[in-house]
């Protein structure tokens, strides 16, 4: 196997220039890099990732946390992060938190404390449990992915205002008994979620019309349950449904087949995310792309690598309304 002096002597360079010009830091004149990978690449030579983090103090590691790893978002976001990742030539330590979990509180107060890595990026972390501040005690460059920026770059969507558009399009559309599936009411489900249920609740209110709402799980199986009591009784049942993510409105369009009832003609439903079953359940929807949002934090987290005191900054994503077949004006 080859050694980094290997290569320098096939160079005619000394063993710090050789490493200099292979891992970036450091002048090196063109010519000099160039023949030193040409000989790096004609010897077959692969750097040792200790042997890299010793000349330089980085791990090349960055540590990424997620709520779960069940749900079509997350999924996605994980998918760019470790793209960009990859590209830049680093590493990912992936941690699983569940909301309430042992593992949880572990991960925050003993794992990412002992770990050595370079940054940090976290999606759905809880105020409530001082986890910003956590992470922000660790002294590594960090990035949220979600409504929580104080003191961090993120990158995020504005959750109420998708819910509140979503909410709008079934308004405009003439319904007025308009109920909401998702979010937990125990209170203790994303602050995402939670912010979806307020704009829900303040497009309501505008509108002079009564919120509805029917507690589930941010996933197919619970939006369908949650669903299927609130449009059991065709005496009550609403005219339209917003789900709080893509997951519950679809096992709110589930649910009404089962029960006999027409989207959109008995019950429209409108979703936010655009998940990748959206389009074969003909779903209306807000979209984001959790994939491209990934992207846009290893970006914001690379500035902060370079240069620790640059400022913080908050990267809005897109949303769009799309339209598809699940929402129409109320049966007269």
């Amino acid at each position: 196997m080859s050694t980094i002096a290997d290569v320098a002597a096939r160079a005619g360079v000394s063993k710090a220039t050789a490493s200099r010009a292979l891992s970036g830091r450091g002048y090196v004149s063109d010519d000099t890099r160039q023949r030193v990978v040409d000989a790096a690449r004609e010897l077959l030579y692969v750097a040792h990732s200790s042997a890299t983090s010793l000349a330089t103090g980085r791990t090349g590691t960055i540590a990424v946390i997620v709520p779960t790893l069940d749900r079509w978002f997350f999924t996605e976001l994980v998918a760019g992060i470790q793209e960009s990742l990859l590209d830049a030539d680093l590493d990912l330590a992936l941690y699983d938190i569940r909301e309430g979990s042992r593992i949880r509180a572990r991960v925050f107060e003993e794992v990412l404390p002992r770990r050595r890595f370079d940054g940090l990026i976290a999606a759905g972390i809880q105020p409530s449990a001082q986890e910003l501040e956590r992470l922000l005690r660790l002294e590594r460059p960090l990035v949220c992915i979600g409504p929580y920026g104080e003191g961090a770059s993120a990158v995020s969507i504005d959750d109420m205002s998708v819910a509140r558009i979503a909410t709008e399009h079934l308004l405009d559309l003439g319904h007025t008994d308009i109920a909401f599936i998702g979010t937990l009411e125990s209170g203790d489900g994303s602050i995402g979620d939670e912010r979806r249920l307020a704009g829900y609740r303040d497009a309501m209110a505008v509108a002079g019309a009564e919120p509805r709402v029917a507690f589930a799980e941010s996933t197919m199986s619970s939006g369908y349950a949650a669903a299927a009591d609130l449009l059991g009784d065709r005496r009550s049942r609403p005219t339209a449904a917003v789900g709080v993510c893509d997951e519950a409105a679809i096992g709110t369009i589930i649910a009404a087949r089962r029960l006999g009832i027409a989207v959109p003609s008995q019950l429209s439903v409108i979703g936010i995310d655009d998940h990748r079953d959206a389009e074969m359940f003909a779903l209306t929807t807000i979209r984001q792309r959790p994939r491209e949002q990934g992207r846009e934090a290893v970006r914001l987290l690379l500035v902060r690598l370079e240069d620790p005191d640059a400022e913080i900054e908050h990267a809005a994503a897109a949303s769009a309304l799309v339209m598809r077949n699940s929402t129409a004006a109320p049966a007269s």
